[in-house]
């Protein structure tokens, strides 16, 4: 399963070791390119103008259809070597810069119109910090787009694989990844529904669409095997948020 990468400290979510087999992943792949992807898409809708940054922007697809979208566009992620992808892909006068998410933005206040957090804030384990700072960053009125594991889902995935976990739990999930024939661990925090939503307001944004949408409808024809194994159920893997700021 492909994410955007974000902050954590070694040795965990290590994006670097495996950055080219995780930018093709990434590109061609069900669950971004046609389903997250598309989604965030329809979710920002008309952006031309709009000065957006995207908080974990990984090698740049996002970013990139953002822009040709007419988005003014600035990307930040934690990986040296994800960023180096994103540069190939933009271009080198893009505004792409190494970032901590758990950190301090180096911005000014209210500097962009759209923030995009995209499959990235269920890596860290505080969601306090980072969304103060992107609020910061984000002009009265401005939108933080958002898209994270569906906890559901989740909660799901683990019971069926016998473990007996409390969806109600903020709790640490970790997983091995292997691509390019480079293995990586990963480390995720799981929360219920309730503390994302208690975060955003706590954070001083008001929560304006909660969003669980299907794929695009090529992937039904792209990937038949999936679909075919859901027996006509919803295919559910994200949660989507389009939060604005007071």
């Amino acid at each position: 399963m492909a994410r955007m990468p974000t902050a954590q400290p070694s040795p965990f979510n290590d994006y670097d070791r495996f950055a080219e087999a995780y930018a093709a992943e990434n590109e061609a792949g069900l669950l971004n390119a046609y389903y997250e992807r598309p989604a965030m898409l329809e979710l920002a809708g008309d952006v031309s103008g709009r000065r957006i940054l995207d908080a974990g922007c990984g090698s740049g697809p996002l970013l990139s259809a953002l822009r040709d979208r007419g988005a003014i566009v600035t990307g930040v992620d934690v990986s040296a070597g994800m960023l180096e992808l994103a540069r190939r892909r933009l271009g080198a006068d893009a505004d792409l810069r190494v970032a901590d998410l758990a950190g301090p933005l180096a911005f000014p206040d209210d500097a962009f119109d759209d923030v995009i957090a995209s499959l990235v804030l269920h890596y860290l384990q505080d969601w306090g910090p980072t969304l103060a700072e992107l609020r910061r960053v984000l002009k009265p009125g401005g939108r933080l787009l958002v898209s994270v594991d569906h906890p559901f889902a989740i909660t799901l995935m683990r019971r069926l694989a016998g473990d007996k976990t409390n969806y109600f739990e903020i709790r640490n999930r970790t997983e091995e990844w292997t691509m390019g024939g480079r293995a990586a661990q990963m480390s995720f925090w799981d929360r219920p529904l309730h503390a994302m939503t208690d975060a955003f307001t706590a954070a001083g944004f008001r929560i304006s669409v909660i969003s669980e949408p299907p794929p695009a409808p090529e992937a039904h024809d792209l990937f038949p095997e999936v679909f075919r194994e859901l027996a006509g159920t919803r295919f559910l893997g994200f949660l989507f948020f389009v939060l604005e700021a007071g």
